[in-house]
């Protein structure tokens, strides 16, 4: 064996040089010309206010470039096939490696999505069940309930050498999914009270479906004039034959005023035109339609689990694949750790590692068949970490966002274990982070700042936390900050019971929710609290919810549209120049007629990046240049929609632009800390704190005397948690009755009443531990919220 020589060359080598990423001349959004190294295969975290442009140079500019990069080293038919990336504004990107990212994003709310079909656990769930599985019903098909069952048979003409023959052939595929549901597990109906008064004929006007008027040939004209119902009888007088027509009749072509429309029965219209649309996206007064309209239950012969009574009847040890995917991760992972079968060995410990990663990242309490889409920000995000866990790759970059959103303070720790073990592999961890527990565990600082928007973009610190702390940038300032608690609480005015929550679970609870004063409900990730909240509120409630669910709009969307914004400031225009309010639209009358009102020409060079160049008709204002020549004080429509929100609520609160409306809606975004936000700024652009706060602009308009806030403090920064804490006063000193659900401390000591779920999470959650003020929750130190706000406020 030859000898191993101790002796090393005194010189590195050159490939070691390699140990930063370069960025040079970052001008993404809002960075101005931003330039930075950042070390390799090191922990570093981005920091600044919401709005300053760290998710624009971390997600939008290192990751955007290095996912680019490798979609060119496919051939150009499989690019065909890709999503095209744009290269980002930027100069030079050094020292890039292969970016893996992990964000924010939803899963898809796909109804047939759920926790194990995103995590590969549910393939390797039917491959084990279609090997052990008693009694035997075939292939992992059998227990997909994506996959339905299909039979056929016929007659197929196979051709060999000279010779034509016909041949019988037949085809079986054997599925999993429940006939009746088709694997949705859960059957939609439709309450026709909703959407008829049946004691009125059509020309009486029996239709109450918004949008429907009765001279609408488009909709009422259709069914009045379609000969299959007598217009001038009453609804409830219709004979078998004409109520079959009017509700499920077959598409056919009628003549209505000598034009030729398609008719219809009324189901099928209305699931077309309003239930297979994203309800989110809807106007309010079509989506309050659609939850009044539309009724879901369980599916009475799956119960809920998806599957054919085929997939539910094979088992292995007494648990059917419905039974395991029921289960807490922890307890299927315990359930699989007693399989012992040699002839699926190696397909137990892949699984086995998947479940265990679940428990390991904070997820256990989680169940298979959860849908997808009724997941946190935060534990969609983790749900993405666990492939990762595993992972023997080293020497790449993965990129999170926020990765603490969501976490009890108690959990923060077992994140940072995580980041830090990525990091000890040998990988780069860029981390965009608003909470000091895992700033402070950073190799690598850089603040960005120093405001938000346009006041954004630049760097102002870059170092160790040390140093950070020392500077006199906003994060440093308030890094160390702790929220004292209140001396004095509100008194309750009242109180709103829940009696009986069992929503997931919960174990029949009975709570009294004071009202008349903030109330925070704290618990770690799982314990209970949503299904508290939103599950389980009386329906008479008067509640306005603000939930974690994101914003949907296209790059059409901005503030101004969104909020209502845009309407009052349409009118305002049409009024002083005696025109129709739709030529202020860039959706409509007014847009450009060359781009549509984009502003932009979008050109598609199939698998190269697309090129979005400005309109040189409109030079990017997106409206005809006759409708610019109007002016509401002083200013066109463009011009209007190019201010800020600050700007436009001094223009609208005074003189000759002076329009009530839009002035109380801009006042509510000055209140929830938007005020930089341009009006026609696309609703794509926007951060997710951003986007929240929005949200919550939109619904403080709401008329309902209680306010639900999930998580409010998502996506803020350290300094402007204190404009949020103001803001919630406001709110409860207005009358209003402020429920909060949240994590962070700060807002816990600022809270006049907290009721705390847990012990811990899933099963083992689920009960009230605590009830009283914040100072009582820390001179007990009864429950793990109260040691962490203890902690936090020094008691």
């Amino acid at each position: 064996m030859p000898k191993r020589t101790q002796d090393r060359s005194p010189a590195p080598h050159t490939a070691d040089s390699h140990d930063l990423i370069r960025v040079h001349g970052a001008r993404e959004n809002n960075l101005k010309d931003v330039s930075i190294e950042i070390p390799k295969r090191r922990l570093t975290v981005f920091t600044g206010v919401s709005g300053s442009g760290k998710s624009s140079l971390v997600f939008n500019t290192i990751a955007a470039e290095s996912q680019r990069m490798i979609n060119e080293t496919y051939s150009a038919f499989v690019q065909g096939f890709m999503p095209t990336l744009a290269r980002p504004e930027v100069d030079v990107l050094d020292g890039l490696t292969t970016a893996i990212t992990v964000d924010q994003q939803r899963m898809g709310a796909d109804p047939r999505s759920t926790v194990g079909t995103a995590t590969d656990a549910n393939a390797m769930l039917r491959i084990l069940f279609s090997r052990l599985g008693k009694p035997h019903i075939g292939p992992p098909s059998a227990y997909s309930f994506n996959t339905a069952s299909v039979q056929a048979s016929g007659a197929i003409t196979v051709e060999r050498g000279n010779k034509t023959k016909a041949q019988k052939a037949t085809f079986q595929r054997t599925g999993g999914m429940c006939t009746r549901c088709e694997g949705r597990g859960r059957v939609s109906d439709i309450d026709l009270t909703q959407l008829y008064d049946d004691s009125k004929s059509l020309a009486e006007g029996a239709f109450t479906i918004p949008g429907w008027k009765s001279d609408s040939q488009w909709t009422v004209q259709v069914y009045a004039q379609s000969g299959f119902v007598d217009p001038d009888k009453p609804i409830r007088g219709y004979t078998k034959k004409e109520l079959r027509d009017f509700l499920y009749g077959e598409p056919v072509k009628v003549k209505v005023n000598g034009v030729n429309l398609t008719y219809e029965g009324l189901i099928p219209k209305i699931q077309k035109s309003f239930l297979s649309k994203d309800k989110e996206a809807m106007q309010p007064h079509i989506r309050a339609f659609v939850e009044r309209a539309v009724t879901f239950t369980t599916c009475p012969e799956c119960e809920g689990t998806r599957l054919s009574e085929g997939a539910r009847s094979s088992k292995v040890k007494r648990i059917s694949i419905a039974d395991a995917c029921a289960m807490e991760i922890r307890d299927l992972a315990e359930w699989v750790r007693g399989l012992s079968e040699p002839s699926v060995a190696p397909l137990l410990t892949a699984l086995q590692q998947t479940l265990d990663s679940f428990v390991e990242i904070g997820l256990g309490y989680l169940a298979l068949d959860r849908p997808a889409g009724t997941l946190s920000g935060g534990e969609a995000q983790r749900v993405k970490m666990i492939r990762h866990l595993g992972s023997s790759l080293t020497d790449v970059t993965y990129v999170f966002d926020e990765p603490t959103i969501g976490l009890h303070p108690h959990d923060i720790q077992r994140m940072n274990d995580l980041l830090l073990r990525l990091r000890d592999k040998g990988n780069t961890v860029l981390v965009v982070e608003h909470k000091p527990e895992t700033i402070a565990i950073a190799d690598h600082v850089v603040d960005l700042g120093p405001g938000a928007g346009a006041a954004g973009g630049s760097v102002c610190f870059e170092g160790t936390v040390e140093g950070l702390r020392a500077s006199g940038t906003s994060t440093g300032r308030h890094f160390d900050d702790r929220s004292s608690l209140k001396e004095t609480v509100r008194t309750p005015k009242g109180a709103l019971e829940i009696r009986g929550a069992a929503a997931n679970n919960l174990r029949d609870v009975d709570v009294d929710i004071p009202l008349g004063v903030l109330t925070v409900i704290t618990g770690v990730a799982g314990s209970g609290k949503s299904s508290l909240v939103h599950g389980s509120m009386p329906a008479d409630a008067d509640v306005v919810s603000v939930d974690q669910s994101p914003i949907k709009g296209s790059r059409r969307s901005n503030p101004a549209t969104y909020t209502g914004l845009l309407d009052p400031i349409r009118k305002a225009f049409a009024k002083v120049n005696g025109v129709k309010p739709a030529l202020f639209s860039a959706n409509s009358e007014g847009a450009c007629p060359t781009c549509n009102g984009a502003g932009v020409i979008y050109t598609d060079l199939a698998m190269m990046a697309g090129v979005a160049s400005p309109c040189e008709d409109c030079e990017g204002k997106r409206f005809q240049a006759s409708v610019l020549e109007y002016r509401l004080g002083g200013r066109d429509i463009s011009e209007v929609l190019a201010m800020s929100v600050t700007e436009a609520e001094e223009f609208f609160g005074s003189g000759d632009a002076h329009t009530p409306a839009a002035h109380k809606i801009l006042g509510r975004l000055v209140d929830v800390g938007l005020g930089y936000l341009s009006l026609g700024q696309p609703l794509t652009t926007l951060s997710g704190g951003e986007r929240q706060r929005l949200k919550l602009a939109t619904h403080m308009g709401d008329k309902g005397g209680v306010y639900v806030l999930d998580e409010p403090t998502t996506g803020l920064h350290l300094a402007d948690v204190e404009q949020l804490l103001a803001l919630l006063d406001r709110l409860v000193d207005s009358g209003k009755s402020v429920i909060v659900v949240e994590h962070h401390q700060a807002v816990m000591a600022h809270a006049d009443w907290i009721i705390d779920l847990g012990p811990g999470a899933g099963h083992d959650g689920g009960e009230i531990v605590f009830e009283g003020t914040p100072a009582e929750l820390v001179a007990a130190r009864s429950t793990l919220t109260g040691e962490h706000l203890a902690e936090y406020v020094g008691g």
